[in-house]
Formats: structure tokens, sequence, C-alpha cells
């Protein structure tokens, strides 16, 4: 079986794997080229060291998309070791490590990831409070139903229609009221049609 979340082993970094926790570390942080600080995130993933998990935070906010991406899911395969930095994390001044944030919290699917992920939907980022929407679908935690009633009015139209998915997968009377409102005051077609689905 493959590792999907593998990536390409790129040239200079071949023998990375064997050098040890330190040198993947400095890789991450200190290498010039995208790539191989891409796979030394990979690396560190694997290993599932507690060492790894807060170089690995730090690299939720690289400026390279792919390697915040790779240390996510990294710290995903760290487990639940990593819930309680990436809860922090949900706080970090830069928006790209609190979305990347959210969405390893929402894919380790754990109930300590239940409170993070709710103060997500209150972000000024809409990129995150949909990230953080997202996460809750997974989870189906009554605690979060007030706090995604509220983004039922959100701004955007994305995180409006994940909302509708986060509050439908945890189900009941309120929801369905809630949602009903919300149909007879929207108007984006996508946002109605993830309504009208909800409901029925």
């Amino acid at each position: 079986m493959t590792d999907a979340t593998k990536p390409p082993v790129p040239d200079g970094a071949k023998d990375l794997e064997k050098q040890g926790i330190a040198i993947m570390i400095s890789t991450l942080h200190n290498n010039a080229e995208p790539a191989i600080r891409r796979y030394a995130a990979y690396l560190l993933g694997n290993a599932r060291t507690p060492q790894a998990i807060r170089p690995l935070i730090e690299a939720l906010g690289d400026l390279d998309k792919s390697v915040r991406e790779q240390a996510m899911l990294a710290l995903v395969a760290t487990g639940k070791a990593a819930i309680e930095p990436l809860s922090a994390a949900m706080k970090d001044p830069r928006w790209e490590t609190r979305y990347r944030a959210a969405e390893a919290l929402g894919k380790l699917a754990d109930e300590k990831a239940v409170k993070p992920l709710i103060q997500g939907l209150q972000d000024s980022r809409d990129h995150v409070r949909y990230m953080a929407a997202k996460g809750l679908t997974g989870l189906g935690d009554s605690e979060a139903i007030d706090p995604l009633i509220i983004l039922l009015k959100d701004e955007n139209p994305v995180v409006r229609m994940m909302t509708t998915k986060a509050l439908s997968a945890i189900g009941g009377k309120k929801v369905q009221s809630a949602i009903k409102d919300a149909l007879a005051h929207e108007t984006n077609e996508g946002v109605r049609e993830a309504m009208n689905a909800a409901l029925h």
C-alpha cells in the first residue's frame, strides 16, 4: 500500500531520513528549497515523536503552501499528542497557521478538538471559520450548535454552506428550525441547495 501523503523525494534530501530528528528539524526550519522543507515535514510526521511537534506547528506558517499542508498532515500522523499544541496554534497571529491548525484538529476528530474549533468559528478570517466548521462536521458535538447557528449569517457563502453541513451532521429539532429560518433569507443558490438538502 502506498502512502498517499508522501511527497516526491527531492534532490538533496535522499539521505535526510538517516540523519536523525535534529537534522530534519533544522532542514524544516532553514532549508531554502520548499520541496526539501516539505519532505522534512513528512519525515517528522513519520517519526511520530513529541520532539517534532513544536517545529511542525511552526511550519504551519511556512511561506510555502505545500510545506504548510505537509506539516498539517504530519501533525495528524503524530496523533493525540498534537491536540494541545494545535489548540494553542488556533490563537497564532498568522491566519495560515490557524487555518492549518483547524484542519488538523478536524482530521484528528478527537473530543478535545471541539472547544478550539468552536473558538475558530469566531475567527476574523473566513478561511479559518470555514475550516473550523468543516472540522466540527466530523465531530457532531451538540456543544457546537449555537456557535454554528450564528455562522448561518456569515458574510461568506462558502462558510454558510459548510456551516449548514456541520449543523446537518449534528441534527435535531433546534438545528432544523435554525436552517429553516436561515433558508427564508438566503439568496445564494449553492447555500440554498445545501440548506434544502439538510432539511430533507
